[in-house]
């Protein structure tokens, strides 16, 4: 008689796959919390720094302050989206992600296979 095969290799495997899942998770959920708080803080100075300038500044220094402020908001905001698709990149190509991605793409093709029996 045979003996059956246990299942503690797959449930490893798969307890080890969530757990590093859930890690990439919070440190999504991490990154998130800290780009919302920095935009508020970034938001709450702009505005000291406007009322400031307005009860002090000449016309002439306001539009050069909106300007320059205007091409720093933007130079930060593509080095922020650079940094959070170099972190996409490097959360997606380790190996946990390639599994899952791995996964994926065998369910898809399962997916297509089981619609193509199911259209005759």
């Amino acid at each position: 008689m045979a003996k059956k095969k246990t299942q503690a290799p797959k449930t490893k495997n798969w307890d080890s796959l969530w757990n590093e899942y859930s890690s990439l998770l919070k440190k999504w959920a991490q990154n998130l919390e800290t780009l919302q708080k920095t935009s508020s803080d970034v938001q709450a100075k702009y505005n000291e720094v406007m009322l400031k300038a307005a009860n002090e500044s000449s016309e002439k220094t306001l539009k050069e302050f909106h300007k320059n402020w205007q091409k720093a908001m933007n130079d930060a905001a593509l080095e922020a989206f650079k940094q959070f698709d170099k972190n996409w990149q490097n959360i997606t190509s380790e190996s946990g992600m390639e599994q899952l991605k791995a996964y994926g793409e065998l369910m898809d093709s399962f997916a297509k296979t089981w619609q193509k029996m199911w259209q005759k």
